[in-house]
């Protein structure tokens, strides 16, 4: 007998402050990249989406991946790429 679960998580993250630094122009290559991320860590994204303050993901998790070492490997991956390819000129991090 095999054993079938499935868990959706939705996570929602802000940018620092709540600053409006995402910027329409640029949403679509953040999305790109994050589900990249994503998928490069056998996370299924079911949605994900940007608005000019914060962002949301609807996925599930493979059972080797935790859900707070996820968070926290898309947060830095992201906050690192962006300043490094300038998507956000006043782009200051994400919220802890």
């Amino acid at each position: 007998m095999s054993t079938y679960t499935q868990i959706l998580y939705h996570i929602v993250f802000s940018t620092k402050d709540r600053r409006r630094t995402l910027e329409i122009a640029k949403r679509e290559q953040i999305l790109h990249y994050a589900w990249g991320v994503l998928k490069n860590h056998n996370t299924f994204v079911y949605q994900i989406n940007i608005v000019e303050d914060h962002m949301h993901i609807l996925c599930s998790l493979h059972p080797s991946n935790t859900l707070s070492d996820l968070v926290k490997l898309l947060k830095t991956a992201l906050g690192n790429w962006m300043k490094e390819n300038h998507i956000s000129k006043s782009f200051s991090g994400w919220q802890q």
